[in-house]
């Protein structure tokens, strides 16, 4: 199964990729991977990639797909792949049809943005050993202190309520036109995202089983 995974940012995409890759014995692949991959083995998409990186710009579109493409053509992908982070705009995904890249299913992890805000931003991280609690979901037995070693915790900058909004409005700008995009190719599948990584995969599984059907 060739697939791509659609969601807003702390919908889920990285567990449930996890769980797909181990269930149908498929690679899951970030762009990030593939580029410091392509850079470590010096392929010739990999030294412009570094080139780019070196001065500290960003490796313009027709260099990520060229690794893509190049990384997805390998062995470690002969019977398919998951493809987490890539296409984030829609012509990223033109630019990788026109790279004759075929794609079997595009799954779309579907959650609302309040829950996504509540997610996120009530995370809370150690600052010494690095534990993780949530203030609805895994509380800490007394607040803001970690339970394991006494330290405070801390909110990531990621985790700010007004970064996670500011996230989730360019999904909805940029990143969620691709639900069209592939529903007019008849590939868009979509699996409701729940408070239980479990009930998520369930339903995640349900849609995927009948793409392979």
């Amino acid at each position: 199964m060739k697939l791509i995974l659609l969601g807003a940012p702390g919908a889920g995409k990285g567990t449930q990729s996890a769980k797909i890759s181990e269930k149908w014995n498929i690679p899951a692949v970030s762009t990030g991977d593939m580029l410091r991959a392509a850079v470590k083995e010096g392929t010739e998409q990999g030294l412009s990639a570094k080139a780019y990186m070196d001065a500290g710009k960003l490796v313009p579109d027709e260099v990520v797909i060229g690794i893509i493409k190049e990384y997805l053509s390998s062995d470690k992908c002969k019977n398919g792949f998951i493809l987490d982070g890539f296409p984030r705009s829609i012509p990223q995904a033109e630019a990788l049809d026109a790279m004759g890249v075929k794609i079997d299913a595009v799954l779309s992890i579907e959650v609302e943005d309040e829950k996504i805000i509540e997610r996120m931003s009530g995370r809370r991280i150690c600052s010494s050993c690095g534990a993780s609690y949530h203030v609805v979901y895994n509380p800490p037995k007394k607040a803001d202190v970690c339970d394991a070693c006494s330290s405070a915790l801390y909110i990531r900058d990621d985790d700010a309520a007004e970064t996670v909004i500011k996230r989730l409005n360019t999904y909805h700008e940029i990143t969620e036109p691709l639900k069209g995009y592939y529903e007019k190719k008849g590939i868009l599948v979509c699996a409701k995202g729940m408070e239980k990584v479990e009930d998520t995969t369930a339903n995640v599984f349900e849609a995927l089983e009948k793409v392979e059907a």
